[in-house]
């Protein structure tokens, strides 16, 4: 992801999340040198994620595909490059948070291999107050 990018990012997560992360937030995650990629196909950006790693650890931040290029394995295409990423830089797990609300996450993440660890109380905005977050791992 560069600076010129962020404008189609939003776009992307706008279309996606009815409480989408800023443009501020994406600016501040490369200003911070954490992995921030997009995913281009059909000749435009569909997808983007954030990772940040440290200290043998990862944290899978954001991941999304454009909600009219879901459903076709593209989702899994970018989970599982950033997978590969965070191993070959030396990472032992990879954590990640998903409302318990997104079905297709929840149904990605489990058949590559990660498994719930938790729940954060009340951490994602939702319509009605908060929804938690379930915290899934994977050892890599």
């Amino acid at each position: 992801m560069r600076p010129g990018d962020v404008e189609r990012v939003m776009e992307v997560e706008q279309g996606a999340y009815p409480f989408p992360w800023t443009e501020g937030i994406f600016r501040d995650c490369m200003r911070v040198g954490y992995g921030c990629w997009v995913l281009e196909h059909g000749g435009g950006v569909v997808g983007h994620a954030v990772i940040a790693i440290a200290a043998g650890e990862a944290h899978l931040l954001n991941l999304t595909v454009d909600a009219r290029n879901q459903g076709q394995g593209l989702g899994r295409f970018l989970l599982r490059n950033l997978v590969a990423h965070a191993r070959s830089d030396g990472v032992e797990t990879l954590f990640l948070e998903a409302r318990p609300s997104n079905l297709a996450a929840l149904s990605l993440y489990r058949s590559e291999g990660f498994t719930q660890v938790g729940t954060r109380p009340r951490y994602y905005p939702a319509q009605e107050g908060r929804e938690d977050a379930l915290v899934f791992s994977i050892r890599l």
